[in-house]
């Protein structure tokens, strides 16, 4: 039993990242993906894997080494122009995914119980903000670890409902390709869903919190703890991403399981998924599915305000940390409020939130190649993490990682054209 809670106790971050990067709209990428295509492109959130592991543990290292975010280093080693751009995309990618995340689970209780969709959007938005606020790191972060149980919900539904395994897992496995514009944009989506700029800046940003919360010195001062601590940050990571990843999988099975053997193809939201399999398979799997939007909403909604938050502080050069008290961090906090209300009213002032999401995902998949490609260029700059810089195979990874990317943006916009 001590063992057991050792284990869940040096899970954290990594595990709060990898479940947050599951959110509804993530949910609704994986739904129409499993709608749209069945089983065909399951194997890519087992290809990406390892991509999205790599750059989630650079970020992590960054964080727990040098004891400062993403955009603080870039505000002391980088040219000022570079700090101000991606962050200002991060902020502009961040509400927008606010506003698809929020309006989502507006909807989706709404189906549940009935009632004014934009009251229940505000609602869960106000509640996020109130936690983030008022509670301490320690219990907070306790409470997103609680909620990352919400996405088993997804297990459920698949076995709510008829899979065939043998085809399902043989789609996982081995690659299937269609030379078709719409399959290169479900690729590009899958990729850019999984490997978001956000989680890069929260996972930076918590394994700071850590040192903090344990009263511990950046590794770069304490260079002799360097070995636990990265071995504890590879294993949170590695448990975070895969754990991400299979419940993505799941997903895409429910939704080829049910909605593409019945001929829906277009699911544009996670709350028209839910709605869509309510016929096909049943109230059970509409609840289950309808839950875990929710639940995981509530873990994503934070996590994306939070990284908006650390990244303009840090910017600034002011206190950012969810152990501060509100005087003590006004910017950090006030960032807080005005992301989490500026994307719950997205709905309310009229923008359609999946056109919203549509250009979220661009900006994202415009910044996450160059910002990775920074992330490379800090992690293996001894100026900033000393002797502790990443090694060779991490190194060959993580570019492999930020090529990929790129590869994945230019497809992406010569799928449009």
């Amino acid at each position: 039993m001590a063992g057991r809670k050792s284990f869940l106790a040096r899970l954290g971050p990594g595990l709060i990242t990898g479940a947050a990067d599951d959110d509804p709209s993530g949910i609704g990428t994986y739904s129409q993906v499993g709608a749209e295509f069945g089983y065909g492109l399951a194997w890519s959130l087992l290809f990406s894997l390892p991509f999205m592991t790599v750059i989630q543990d650079v970020s992590a290292q960054i964080g727990s080494v040098t004891g400062r975010g993403i955009a603080a280093n870039l505000r002391r080693h980088y040219p000022r122009p570079l700090l101000w751009v991606a962050v200002s995309l991060l902020l502009l990618a961040n509400v927008i995914n606010l506003g698809a995340d929020l309006s989502a689970m507006g909807a989706v209780m709404q189906m549940l119980l009935g009632g004014p969709v934009v009251v229940y959007t505000l609602g869960f938005g106000l509640l996020c903000l109130l936690f983030e606020i008022f509670l301490n790191y320690r219990h907070y972060s306790a409470i997103l670890k609680f909620t990352t149980l919400s996405l088993f919900a997804y297990v459920a539904v698949v076995f709510a409902v008829h899979v065939p395994w043998g085809l399902a897992l043989k789609a996982v496995l081995i690659p299937h390709v269609e030379g078709t514009a719409a399959f290169a944009t479900g690729f590009v989506a899958v990729l850019g869903t999984t490997i978001s700029p956000y989680l890069f800046f929260w996972q930076a940003a918590q394994e700071i919190e850590e040192e903090r919360r344990t009263h511990s010195k950046p590794l770069y001062v304490t260079p002799r703890r360097a070995g636990e601590e990265m071995a504890r940050i590879r294993q949170d990571t590695l448990i975070g991403m895969v754990f991400s990843n299979v419940i993505a999988i799941f997903i895409v099975f429910a939704s080829a399981a049910t909605l593409n053997v019945h001929g829906i193809t277009t699911i544009e939201t996670a709350a028209q998924a839910a709605e869509a399999l309510r016929p096909v398979a049943g109230r059970l799997a509409f609840v289950l599915f309808a839950f875990g939007i929710i639940g995981t909403g509530l873990l994503a909604v934070p996590v994306l305000a939070g990284s908006a938050a650390y990244a303009v502080s840090e910017m600034l050069g002011r206190p950012a940390s969810l152990d501060a008290k509100p005087q003590k961090a006004r910017l950090f906090y006030g960032a807080i409020a005005l992301t989490t209300l500026a994307g719950a009213l997205i709905q309310y002032i009229g923008i359609n939130p999946v056109r919203a999401l549509y250009w979220s995902a661009v900006i994202n998949g415009v910044l996450a190649a160059p910002l990775m490609a920074i992330m490379m260029l800090i992690v293996r700059n001894p100026k900033v993490m000393r002797e502790l810089t990443l090694g060779r195979r991490g190194t060959a990874l993580g570019w492999a990682a930020t090529a990929l990317m790129a590869a994945a943006t230019l497809l992406f916009f010569g799928s449009l054209l």
